[in-house]
């Protein structure tokens, strides 16, 4: 039947009767289902209504399903701006949000952003990573972390489920190289201690937090 209910909310509506009791259906707007079509969509409800079964409640038990499938659809993007949005105020400044955003849309998006979450596996982690993990290194792990933290955040929120395919332990560590071999860390000298009056005076010259930072740990380190 056609439901009017205002001057120009008009809708298909199956009503029928089940165990007695009189329930009605919505089958759709006028404006997106037209006549053809809500006979299609009566027919299917009197079919299941022939096998002994609810039209209405088949309907609702399969809501949260499609729902849920319509969920692990979310794209890699998405989750990461749902990730950042969810942290962004726990992170020390507006710059490690920055860098999160930048390399995120340099590196990562141009693979991966547009694709399912639930879709995203070893091999797109790693051809994101390897493209830079001998020349960029360090930025490479950054990412690596970032996309780790992430895939986490999408499977505790439901959008995927597995393990973590950017976890190097155990996993990465056995495809990709080394970064402390790839990128050995080169540690700066000692600074000779007949030269830390003069360095500390200079230091005490310098403006800013930094400074500060590193006078109050030359001060008050404690020998081993």
């Amino acid at each position: 039947m056609l439901q009017v209910s205002g001057a120009a909310a008009r809708s298909w509506l199956f009503r029928y009767c089940i165990g007695g009791k009189r329930r009605e259906m919505g089958l759709g707007s006028c404006l997106a289902v037209d006549l053809a079509e809500a006979r299609v969509r009566a027919r299917q409800c009197r079919l299941l209504l022939s096998e002994g079964r609810d039209p209405l409640a088949m309907r609702r038990q399969e809501e949260p399903a499609g729902m849920l499938a319509r969920a692990r659809q979310m794209s890699f993007a998405q989750c990461a701006a749902a990730y950042i949005a969810a942290h962004r105020h726990g992170w020390r400044n507006a710059k490690h949000v920055a860098q999160w955003e930048s390399t995120l849309a340099a590196y990562v998006f141009p693979v991966m952003g547009t694709l399912p979450v639930a879709a995203i596996d070893t091999d797109l982690v790693v051809k994101v990573l390897g493209a830079i993990w001998l020349s960029k290194t360090e930025t490479a792990t950054r990412i690596r972390g970032r996309i780790e933290c992430i895939l986490d955040w999408a499977t505790v929120s439901g959008f995927r489920q597995g393990e973590n395919p950017a976890r190097w332990k155990g996993h990465l560590e056995n495809l990709l190289a080394n970064p402390n071999k790839v990128a050995p860390v080169k540690n700066r000298p000692a600074l000779p201690w007949q030269e830390i009056g003069r360095f500390m005076a200079a230091l005490s010259a310098q403006e800013g937090i930094a400074a500060r930072a590193l006078s109050f740990a030359i001060l008050t380190a404690a020998l081993r």
